[in-house]
């Protein structure tokens, strides 16, 4: 098909509908609603062969996801920020229940205080709640990747929910070309649901338990590790097919001019595009500078990771997101993937930027590959480097003081 103009949100509402999706629990919250608005509208005029229904929260509606995913449905929601956190409870639940879903998260920073931009604190906290993570840097890649989802969330070898994460406004509200697949080779690379034992009134069948024992929780939160695990082999596995369909290359992570890179970057989701230009403005410098974008989140790439950074001068992780007292949540997960490398890189260096949306600049992101030249010369390392220009620092000391805030 030829190239359309829209929105990440219609990208990831498009592409729910190409998935033929049968049931869709939603609540607005900016800056998810135009996919709400969207799907609710070709449910109206009878485009979208679906079941639309508005809960009364986040809460009801991951509930209601839940359920209709055991019921055999191939379900859609999506939601935001604190949203996403108000359906917390539920996304543990949905997760041990295995029922495999895709949830779109439009990435808006936390309050309070509040802003409606992206990092991605909300998506993180969800790290560890069972469901798979894939990010996107483009509108492109948040279609592609919510079709990649089911195919990888609905494999027996896996069986559960799955997050594409794309940023708040900087891809939910902007418009760019996207190509959309066919609705024939959709069906033929993701064919219907076929979930294990569904439930029905005329076969009943029990899909949890209220009380376990210690050994049997243990063995089944186990088994939703190793399908975890098992899960990048299936969307390895899917991709390829996803290529052969439609001339679209994914892997759980992309490399960027990294074929003789002494210092690499590595990030995700949206500003990945700044990262880019960082690197050819350090080429043109004659610095041998390279990215590492991370695509998969969870399962976390870390044998892909050390394979592309091992050897490298220095390395840099870049986190849009912030754990109070820790630092940034990218990190240390990259460090415990080299951790058992001879060869690692001898500096990483841990970078925060980009909190609640803050605009950055590819000079900015050009200032970490200078700092991570001075460290592996001998300069003082930050721990983190937070990446905001003078002008915005003296603007926000100003705001702090006026409040009687001491920063």
């Amino acid at each position: 098909m030829k190239p359309e103009l829209m929105t990440g949100n219609r990208a990831a509402a498009s592409a729910a509908r190409l998935a033929r999706v049968d049931y869709v629990p939603a609540y607005p919250i900016t800056p998810q609603t135009e996919i709400i608005e969207t799907i609710a509208y070709w449910v109206r005029e009878g485009t979208m062969d679906s079941k639309f229904v508005q809960l009364e929260s986040e809460h009801s509606m991951m509930t209601a996801a839940g359920a209709a995913s055991l019921a055999g449905a191939r379900v859609f929601t999506a939601t935001s920020s604190q949203g996403l956190l108000y359906a917390m409870e539920m996304l543990y639940n949905v997760s041990g229940w295995r029922a495999p879903m895709v949830l779109a998260n439009v990435s808006r920073a936390l309050a309070a205080p509040i802003v409606l931009e992206p990092d991605h604190n909300d998506v993180l906290a969800a790290r560890d709640s069972g469901f798979l993570q894939f990010h996107s840097e483009t509108c492109q890649e948040v279609a592609d990747l919510v079709l990649l989802a089911y195919r990888v969330a609905e494999d027996r070898r896996v069986m559960l929910p799955a997050i594409v994460n794309l940023d708040g406004f900087y891809l939910s509200f902007t418009r760019e070309k996207v190509v959309l697949p066919e609705q024939a080779e959709v069906d033929v690379f993701l064919p219907p649901y076929d979930p294990p034992h569904p439930i029905r009134a005329t076969s009943p069948v029990a899909k949890g338990s209220a009380v376990m024992e210690g050994h049997l929780y243990s063995y089944f939160r186990y088994n939703m590790h190793a399908a975890a695990l098992r899960a990048k082999e299936v969307f390895n596995e899917a991709a390829r097919d996803y290529q052969g369909h439609f001339g679209r290359a994914y892997g759980p992570v992309d490399g960027y001019r990294l074929e003789d890179a002494d210092y690499v970057l590595t990030m995700s989701n949206s500003f990945t595009t700044l990262g880019r230009q960082a690197v050819n403005r350090m080429r043109e410098q004659g610095v041998k500078a390279g990215l590492l974008k991370l695509r998969m989140v969870r399962p976390f790439p870390s044998e892909e990771v050390a394979a592309l950074l091992r050897g490298r001068k220095a390395a840099a992780v870049f986190d849009q997101n912030l754990s109070p007292g820790m630092g940034g949540v990218f990190y240390p997960e990259v460090a415990a993937s080299l951790y058992h490398l001879k060869d690692r890189p001898e500096t990483l260096l841990p970078v925060v930027g980009g909190l609640g949306g803050k605009q950055l600049t590819a000079d900015e992101m050009c200032k970490v590959f200078e700092t991570m030249r001075a460290v592996g010369k001998g300069a003082a390392k930050p721990d983190p480097m937070f990446l905001m220009r003078a002008d915005e620092l003296a603007r926000a000391k100003k705001a702090l003081a006026t409040a009687g805030v001491q920063g």
